[in-house]
Parts: structure tokens; C-alpha cells; sequence
């Protein structure tokens, strides 16, 4: 056959094209990315501009257990929800201890929605792995979809990747 007239996708063993999950994934991955940048260079733009307290200094403790969880949460979907358990606990402590909410001041507002966007993304990747998990258990996870277990994984990773970069940025640079 000429290239013309070849096939665009054969089977997937004989296809030299990517997995098209996987290429989907990557995609998502990018604009993502993008996203989370924006709301990265937010938050380092205003950073310590709020004209009121509190003030990232003042109320922020660096959260390394639960960061130690989430990284390691590959492992297990326990560690990645006690992440969230360690999230709300902090998100509970700044607003009624130290009275700092969305609307506070320029760092309540970009510290929140910078890490609830990370968190309703540790969210999203904890339901996935726990359907994965179920039917796993139930004896339905087998080599055929060995693909899209992975394509789960690239975004678990990069959930984990993401939270480097704000914890970087909200608990070390942003102090």
C-alpha cells in the first residue's frame, strides 16, 4: 500500500500511532498546566500587596506531613485523602482561628484558590483511583486495560507535580 492509501489507525499492536488516551491526557495535562500557572503567577503578583491582615507569615505553618502523604500517595489512595483531611484541617484553623476566608484580603483570596484548585484536582484523581480500585477488587481490572491505568496515572502524577510547585510557592517563596 502507498501512504495514500494506508490506513490512518490499525489495531492497537500494529498501530504506530500513541494511545490516544494518552495523547488525550497530555493535552489535558498542558491546558492544565496552564491554568495552574496562572493561578501560580496570581498568587506570587499579589503576594504580601493585601493592605490587611493576616498575612501569609502570620498564619501559614508549612504542611509537611501532608505534603510526605500526597507524594507518596502513589502507593495507596489513603495517604492522598488524609492529604485532604490536612487541607481542610488548615482551611478550618486560617478561618476560624486566624478569620482569613476567600474574600479577607488579596492572599486569602489567591491562597484559596490556588490550592482548592489543587485539592478539587486531588479530589478528581481520588474518585478515579478509587473506581480503579473497586473494579480491581472485583476482578475486573486485567492487562486489557493496563493503557488506561496508566493514562490515570500521568494525571495522578501530575497532581503530585502541580503540588511541588504551590507548595513552593505558598509555603516557602510566598512567607
Amino acid at each position: 500500500m502507498s501512504a495514500i492509501t494506508t490506513p490512518f489507525a490499525g489495531t492497537p499492536a500494529t498501530s504506530k500511532l500513541p494511545y490516544r488516551g494518552k495523547v488525550a491526557m497530555a493535552c489535558l495535562i498542558f491546558a492544565e498546566s496552564a491554568i495552574f500557572t496562572i493561578f501560580v503567577v496570581a498568587y506570587l503578583f499579589y503576594v504580601g500587596k493585601s493592605l490587611t491582615g493576616p498575612t501569609p507569615r502570620e498564619v501559614l505553618e508549612t504542611p509537611i506531613f501532608y505534603t510526605i502523604c500526597l507524594l507518596s500517595s502513589s502507593l495507596t489512595i489513603v495517604l492522598g485523602a488524609l492529604f485532604l483531611y490536612g487541607t481542610g484541617q488548615e482551611w478550618h484553623r486560617l478561618i476560624y482561628e486566624h478569620g482569613l476566608t476567600i474574600s479577607t484580603n488579596l492572599f486569602g483570596t489567591t491562597y484559596y484558590s490556588l490550592v482548592g484548585l489543587h485539592a478539587s484536582h486531588v479530589t478528581i484523581g481520588l474518585i478515579l483511583l478509587s473506581i480503579v480500585l473497586f473494579f480491581g477488587l472485583a476482578g475486573r481490572v486485567g492487562p486489557e486495560q493496563s493503557a488506561r491505568v496508566d493514562v490515570l496515572s500521568m494525571y495522578w502524577h501530575f497532581v503530585d507535580a502541580v503540588w511541588i510547585v504551590v507548595f513552593t510557592v505558598v509555603y516557602i517563596l510566598g512567607r
